[in-house]
């Protein structure tokens, strides 16, 4: 009877101490087996925190260097001599900057809203409009994508009882990755229907589709389903993590659904306004 419960004793000061222990053995009497059982899983749930806490150092880390490196060539190269501070190297610089400073502030976004640091102002929010400055929002930022922007939301549509900016959030966040995956010619198109006291508002694109694979992690931090593409177009990787936490904000759901080759469907669930 002593003989696993020191052993247990031993492996939570070990676990206190940070360090890496082994699988404990389940067995001996009922409760002490059970005892056991619960160790082996919150050393599991903590293994499996500290590695994603180690994927967000490397990931966070990775994201700053690049344009912390791209600004420092520049600035010696015309320290140098090597370059002219002329107008397009400037720009480049610029770029550089605001992508860099693009980060931080979804960082710190993303860190509020996951510990519930953001109040949410709710207020009875009419989508139809708040799509329509989210496309020309979308036409601005990207004048010429090719990309037929739609919607087809019912003129009855109820409106929902949320936080209109966060919403607006997760509508750009949305709408601006379907616009960079979708080729040229291409369409997103942006629904909603009532479902179970909420509204379920849906963007699909015609784009080339999400594998199984990259369909269970495109909500995860850093994430990329396309690393090369959504680098060079400005894409940092938290948009989707920041949709997600907006919506959970407001105890609905959001979740993707794609066919490799026929496009993609990313649908959040917000509450209905009584």
């Amino acid at each position: 009877v002593a003989r696993p419960l020191r052993r247990l004793a031993v492996a939570a000061e070990a676990v206190g101490r940070g360090e890496e222990i082994a699988r404990l053995p389940e067995e001996g009497p009922t409760d002490i087996r059970r005892t056991a059982e619960a160790f082996n899983r919150m050393r599991k749930e903590l293994e499996g925190l500290e590695l994603l806490r180690r994927e967000l150092v490397a990931n966070v880390s990775h994201e700053l260097k690049t344009p912390i490196s791209a600004l420092r060539a520049h600035l010696e190269n015309l320290l140098d001599g090597v370059e002219q501070p002329d107008r397009e190297t400037l720009q480049i610089m610029l770029v550089q900057s605001e992508r860099l400073g693009r980060l931080v502030d979804q960082l710190l976004d993303l860190s509020r809203l996951e510990s519930g640091d953001v109040p949410l102002e709710r207020e009875m929010v009419d989508l139809a409009p708040l799509v329509s400055q989210v496309f020309s929002e979308i036409q601005v930022a990207r004048p010429e994508p090719g990309v037929t922007l739609a919607d087809d939301l019912p003129g009855d549509l109820p409106p929902v009882f949320a936080d209109r900016e966060r919403v607006h959030q997760v509508l750009f966040n949305l709408l601006d990755n379907a616009v960079r995956f979708t080729p040229m010619g291409g369409r997103v198109t942006v629904t909603a229907s009532p479902h179970n006291g909420s509204i379920d508002v849906a963007v699909a694109d015609t784009g080339p589709g999400i594998s199984a694979e990259d369909l269970s992690r495109v909500f995860e931090r850093f994430y990329r389903v396309d690393e090369s593409r959504s680098r060079d177009d400005g894409g940092t990787g938290i948009g989707l993590a920041i949709a997600r936490s907006v919506v959970e904000a407001h105890g609905g759901r959001i979740w993707a659904d794609s066919e490799p080759g026929r496009g993609s469907t990313f649908t959040s669930e917000l509450p209905v306004a009584c």
